[in-house]
């Protein structure tokens, strides 16, 4: 009898089977002779298999009995993972994301821990995260959602330290919506958000069409590093068309500083403002018209998130739509990737929004 299948393969394929629940614990495997007429071998071929699973505690060989499963397999683990979205106490998107991910923990039967860092003030978010993060890590959850913090002087600082210390206690860490660092660079994270550059593109040309030669960038200071991504795409899209954008397009500040607001250069009916979301276009809009500006006549404006007030202000808000329930949904798949898969390199996945046309870009 020649052996078509070796030694090494037969016991790779019992030992699988067994593992899968093919042969569940307290059943018996197939004789050593159906076994040897299956693979067409010798018996002793397959004795030795059952020696060598019997050695690593997967069976238990009983005379005059046969083969007996003692393998147990494991039920899977129920993970746990930690949500650290500071934003969802200010922006809609990250109430959207944070609402996604638990309607995906009832799905794929993984549970979430969700602690107080969503206070509507930038600086109780920043003094809550830090404890909200030790708390999760002394739980010992299996991965962590962070949205990094923003609109506070040391954000950046208070983020590092955060990721560093759970990067050290070895647990998957995935960012949703923005980087720790700015562009060209990259962090040691997997990263899941809008694709900004081509949201702010986007919006640019919206603006061009609409009849806007003089377009420019409002944000307010300490912004997220996505921020300044949008206006790359602003300022890029721009001069493809031939239209200038400088410094003196730029504007950071308080959008409720009516002096600082009277510096923005108005050319009646050729300038846009595309704001860095919709709160600060939302306040913009007030102070423009308090400095003498009408809207639709004089200029333009525009923001990004689609905060559903946004159709509900003096002038309904054009705004550009984030994929809310799909970053919620790459996030977790990503989640469950690196808890298998922790040393494969980060990744970044930004995905395209939408334009939501309404009023406020409109000329009349």
């Amino acid at each position: 009898m020649t052996d078509k299948y070796n030694y090494k393969k037969i016991y790779a394929t019992v030992k699988e089977d067994i593992q899968k629940g093919i042969y569940p614990t307290g059943t018996l495997l197939p004789t050593e002779f159906t076994l040897a007429e299956r693979y067409a071998v010798s018996r002793p071929t397959i004795s030795k298999v059952y020696n060598q699973l019997q050695k690593e505690g997967y069976v238990n060989k009983k005379k005059g009995l046969g083969t007996i499963v003692l393998f147990k397999k494991e039920a899977d683990k129920t993970r746990t993972f930690g949500l650290l979205l500071p934003g969802a106490g200010e922006s809609e998107i990250f109430s959207t994301i944070n609402e996604q991910i638990l309607r995906q923990s009832e799905i794929m039967k993984f549970n979430c821990l969700w602690e107080g860092t969503t206070a509507s003030n930038a600086e109780i978010r920043r003094n809550l995260i830090e404890i909200c993060c030790d708390n999760y890590l002394a739980k010992g959850v299996d991965g962590i959602f962070f949205s990094p913090l923003e609109r506070v002087p040391d954000a950046d600082s208070i983020n590092q330290a955060i990721c560093d210390k759970i990067h050290r206690a070895g647990i998957p860490l995935i960012l949703i919506d923005r980087d720790l660092v700015p562009v060209p660079q990259k962090s040691l994270f997997d990263v899941v958000g809008l694709d900004n550059y081509n949201a702010g593109s986007i919006m640019a040309r919206h603006l061009i069409d609409a009849g806007c030669k003089h377009i420019h960038f409002f944000y307010r200071p300490n912004s997220a590093y996505s921020v300044r991504i949008r206006m790359f795409g602003v300022k890029n899209t721009l001069e493809e068309h031939g239209l200038a954008f400088g410094t003196q397009n730029e504007f950071r500040g308080n959008p409720e500083d009516l002096d600082f607001v009277r510096t923005i250069p108005v050319v009646k009916g050729e300038t846009g403002i595309i704001c860095a979301n919709d709160s600060t276009a939302a306040v913009l809009m007030s102070s423009l018209e308090a400095a003498g500006h009408k809207i639709t006549s004089d200029l333009l404006i525009c923001g990004f998130d689609d905060m559903k007030y946004s159709q509900h202000l003096k002038y309904s808000l054009t705004s550009f739509r984030q994929p809310c329930q799909e970053i919620a949904n790459v996030s977790v798949n990503l989640m469950m990737l690196r808890t298998k898969e922790q040393g494969q390199s980060p990744v970044s996945v930004y995905l395209n929004g939408q334009i939501v046309e309404r009023e406020s870009t409109r000329f009349v």
